[in-house]
């Protein structure tokens, strides 16, 4: 009787181990698609919004993104805007979701066009905002698709990466 007991108080370690285990596991798992599904784009702005100084820029409507990059409306679910308010400046942050994911290369197809038309715009004019349009970020996570050109563009990609 007591070689079972000992053999049974050998086996206890083991087994809390293996549950703890499992337990953080399954807390690290992180967000699941739904949660990322009900995120907007203008909540993932305003999150950077809160931690980079957007004073220099202003916010943009519906037709300004229709302008800029010139998209379907329709094919938008949410966005979040700001460009900046001289046109001598090469500041930009769009944040786009998407209703169907699989626009996305369309859509950055687009965005790479307005890139090259601010290269063109900026190249012998101003140096400065040159390099900042050279160093954009533009990428996509699922339905989302994030361009930015600005000083902070580490930053603002960080933040939107963490928002997911």
């Amino acid at each position: 009787m007591r070689n079972q007991w000992k053999r049974k108080r050998s086996f206890l370690p083991i087994v809390l181990a293996f549950i703890a285990a499992i337990g953080v596991l399954t807390g690290c798992s992180g967000k699941d698609d739904k949660t990322v599904e009900k995120l907007s784009a203008a909540q993932i702005g305003k999150r950077i919004e809160q931690a980079v100084s957007l004073k220099e820029m202003k916010e943009g409507d519906r037709n300004k993104l229709q302008k800029l990059y010139k998209m379907d409306a329709d094919s938008v679910d949410d966005f979040f805007l700001y460009t900046s308010t001289s046109n001598v400046r090469a500041d930009e942050l769009a944040i786009i979701k998407l209703k169907d994911s699989s626009q996305t290369e369309n859509v950055k197809e687009k965005i790479e066009q307005r890139i090259d038309a601010q290269k063109i715009k900026f190249k012998d004019y101003r140096p400065n905002e040159y390099f900042l349009v050279e160093n954009h970020v533009l990428k996509t996570k699922g339905a989302y698709v994030f361009f930015a050109v600005s000083k902070e563009v580490d930053q603002m990609e960080h933040l939107f990466d963490e928002a997911f």
